[in-house]
């Protein structure tokens, strides 16, 4: 049975992220919670997006002589979670790399022009770039910096966004006594990561990070967060020619070669905020072997690599095709 026909309700917010989110339920939701979802959507990104110039993280890049922000209570789960992530990796996750994200290219115009000489010495924390953990000073949702610090949250920040509507919705409909057991079920999808609760599990597909159109593998979930990463989508050239994209290690500022996709999942005992763990899990994967990070998180996974060798650990909730 197509998700469709099992959770026939969607409320569609087709500009959220770039990439547009859409929440399957399986009953309508109360009057006016859809616009405020939306409202809460738009304050997101009006706080977090460095794409957009009215944001709180585009007055830090602008800042030439840093200072003190202050962020939104709910933002402290994602500070938290950064934190974590970027011990765990050892610092190859780091928000500061929007840094080298804009000096590669990816800007807040999608100019996709890489700035003269970006290579030679000015990229990744090893040539003094600001980092997380040595230049943003944090208490609590209050951040302070010294200099200009351009943070992209783009690793845990669409997951994270999942797991705080996710909320509202749970907290709307206790409020309005639709679901007194909290078993209303429901999808929350943006551009293939998803928060799932659901009685019967549904099938998502692993795209071929070298053909969107086909699949490598199938996954199966009914409970928990499912999210997955490839450069695929979203790459350009420099001007010699070489391929660039957006998944980065931190510590260099250079795009990963030798991984060409990641999918990642989180049972809801694992992690409070599940989503949002499965996306910066699904993006560190890239720069840190699962080895290192199971010492730390507790997930599934599976990874293709450059070369088309595959791997999944355990108890991931799916497979790879077998030829």
């Amino acid at each position: 049975m197509r998700l469709t026909d099992r959770l026939p309700h969607i409320a569609a917010f087709p500009d959220a992220l770039g990439t547009g989110l859409l929440l399957h339920t399986d009953a309508p939701l109360a009057d006016g919670l859809h616009d405020r979802l939306g409202a809460f959507v738009d304050t997101y990104e009006r706080t977090l997006s460095r794409f957009r110039d009215d944001s709180t993280v585009s007055r830090m890049r602008t800042a030439t002589r840093g200072g003190v922000f202050d962020f939104p209570d709910w933002a402290s789960g994602l500070f938290d979670l950064y934190d974590a992530l970027y011990s765990g990796t050892d610092g190859a996750i780091d928000p500061c790399v929007g840094e080298d994200l804009i000096r590669l290219g990816y800007d807040a115009v999608y100019s996709f022009t890489v700035e003269p000489d970006a290579r030679g010495g000015r990229l990744g924390a090893i040539h003094g770039r600001p980092t997380w953990g040595g230049d943003v000073e944090r208490h609590g949702t209050t951040l302070v910096t010294r200099r200009p610090v351009a943070l992209d949250f783009g690793a845990c920040g669409k997951g994270y966004l999942l797991d705080l509507l996710a909320g509202m919705l749970r907290a709307d409909w206790r409020r309005t006594r639709q679901s007194a057991h909290d078993d209303r079920q429901y999808v929350i999808d943006a551009g293939g990561d998803m928060l799932i609760r659901t009685v019967e599990p549904i099938t998502i597909a692993l795209e071929d990070p070298s053909d969107p159109a086909n699949a490598v593998g199938l996954a199966e979930l009914n409970r928990g967060a499912f999210c997955a990463s490839a450069p695929s989508r979203r790459h350009w050239p420099d001007a010699a020619g070489h391929q660039l994209h957006h998944l980065l290690n931190a510590i260099d500022g250079l795009p990963v070669d030798d991984v060409a996709a990641t999918w990642v999942a989180v049972m809801p005992h694992a992690a409070s905020l599940s989503t949002a763990l499965a996306d910066g899990l699904a993006t560190a994967l890239f720069t840190t072997s699962a080895a290192q990070l199971r010492a730390h998180f507790d997930f599934e996974c599976a990874i293709l690599n450059a070369n088309r060798a595959a791997a999944q650990s355990p108890n991931f909730p799916g497979g790879f095709f077998t030829h």
